[in-house]
């Protein structure tokens, strides 16, 4: 397995199996990496190492590389530019998320809250008009993190789920306009409303990897599941240690499986310091303990974007990243765990690849 790592100080690979780890050198340092991502680009060409960048000197950009980090492509313009007459300005790049349904097509999650599409592999992108002129755009507030997209899904149609901080749930029929929220059961505990339309924090959502319906979402308080495509959701956190989180990961191959990562809301700390993912295979109608070799004293939680599921022969192979600088991985679907890496700067960002 191949991973990508994007740090708040850097960029690094690991390449490793049963045998062991070798992690590479910074690839890329002095700058923030939120977003990383392996774009495959079709017949007869390697995946492309897509990253959302943000230079301490330069600002933000998406910086491209086909050949694992050895060399990169930065647009000299900046591959995510706004059109002028918004007034608007990219603060980070949050999220990046290649499209099953066409290589060479990579989605991003920008702040401030907006969705871009590439169809050159990372090379340009086009923002899409229909969310930035959504009537509730003026109501989406920051999250802890800042106003994002963060999480994109793709549906096997021609449709998309997306999440964002502070707006909740949104879907497209076409990925393109038409965008409606899709929140209804998901609370909003610090609200007076708990159940509005839509300024849900939802922290991640997850689609299965048979039902494209079945969404799983990790919100600010509370695990939920849909049925329906987002149409409504359920709670399903019933025999978790705690109900928050960042972390949602659908198995990448089989029905009803799915991961969390529980984090103590007070402390962010895993609850009585255990990091441990807990897996579902009956769609959050029960849940149990995974993660044999992840640390029992363990005080920092991890993020969103640092975390990541791919199967491997028809095995889920999980990696994630911590916010001090540590990095797991799992190549028997989160049953045990090894270390790839320690000591490296904040984890923000973590992609996997067969």
């Amino acid at each position: 397995m191949r991973i990508a790592i994007g740090t708040r100080k850097g960029l690094w690979t690991a390449m490793g199996d049963a045998d062991g780890w070798t992690v590479s050198q910074p690839l890329k340092q002095m700058a923030e990496f939120a977003s990383v991502a392996w774009v495959p680009m079709g017949e007869g060409r390697p995946p492309r190492l897509v990253t959302g960048a943000r230079s301490w000197f330069w600002g933000p950009s998406v910086v491209t590389s086909d050949d694992d980090g050895a060399t990169w492509s930065e647009p000299e313009s900046g591959a995510v530019t706004f059109p002028e007459e918004t007034g608007a300005a990219v603060e980070r790049i949050w999220n990046l998320t290649p499209d099953p349904r066409e290589p060479g097509r990579v989605w991003a999650g920008i702040e401030p809250h907006s969705l871009w599409r590439s169809d050159d592999g990372g090379a340009t992108f086009e923002l899409n008009q229909a969310l930035w002129d959504h009537p509730h755009r003026k109501d989406w507030t920051p999250g802890a993190g800042g106003p994002a997209v963060h999480t994109i899904v793709p549906r096997p149609d021609a449709g998309m789920v997306i999440a964002m901080s502070t707006g909740g749930v949104y879907r497209s029929a076409d990925s393109d306009g038409g965008w409606e929220p899709a929140n209804k059961g998901i609370r909003v505990i610090f609200a007076p409303d708990p159940y509005p339309d839509y300024g849900q924090c939802v922290h991640r959502i997850a689609m299965d990897a048979v039902n494209p319906d079945r969404l799983y979402a990790q919100n600010h308080g509370g695990v939920y599941r849909s049925d329906d495509g987002g149409t409504s959701w359920q709670p399903i956190m019933e025999g978790l240690p705690a109900d928050f989180g960042f972390v949602v990961l659908a198995h990448p191959t089989k029905a009803d499986a799915a991961w969390v990562l529980p984090i103590d809301g007070e402390t962010m700390f895993p609850p009585n310091g255990r990091l441990r993912l807990w897996r579902t295979d009956d769609a959050g109608g029960s849940w149990r303990e995974v993660g044999e070799g992840l640390p029992d004293d363990f005080y920092a939680s991890v993020l969103r974007d640092a975390a990541h599921v791919t199967d491997i022969d028809g095995t889920a192979a999980i990696a994630f990243g911590t916010r001090n600088g540590e990095v797991f991985a799992s190549l028997d679907e989160g049953e045990t765990f090894t270390m790839v890496a320690t000591q490296l700067p904040d984890v923000l960002s973590v992609r996997a690849s067969a």
